[in-house]
């Protein structure tokens, strides 16, 4: 039979409650959480990737316009 510890049998604290012992917590924000969740490195290069794509897609739709024209 599997043996169950005491912290797995204890309810699960809401992140955003501040602390039973009165501790004072600061309910968290949605930019908080946000930037936690996302780390800056990684929204400076999808904003990167989105910018650089759309000029190479701009690029490409470019080259068919102007082929279009030549015939």
């Amino acid at each position: 039979m599997p043996q169950v510890s005491a912290e797995a049998t204890q309810p699960a604290q809401d992140a955003g409650a501040p602390a039973p012992d009165g501790g004072g917590a600061a309910p968290v924000t949605v930019r908080a959480r946000i930037e936690s969740k996302f780390p800056r490195g990684l929204v400076i290069r999808l904003i990167a990737y989105l910018f650089v794509g759309h000029l190479f897609a701009f690029f490409v739709y470019l080259l068919f316009v102007l082929g279009a024209e030549n015939q």
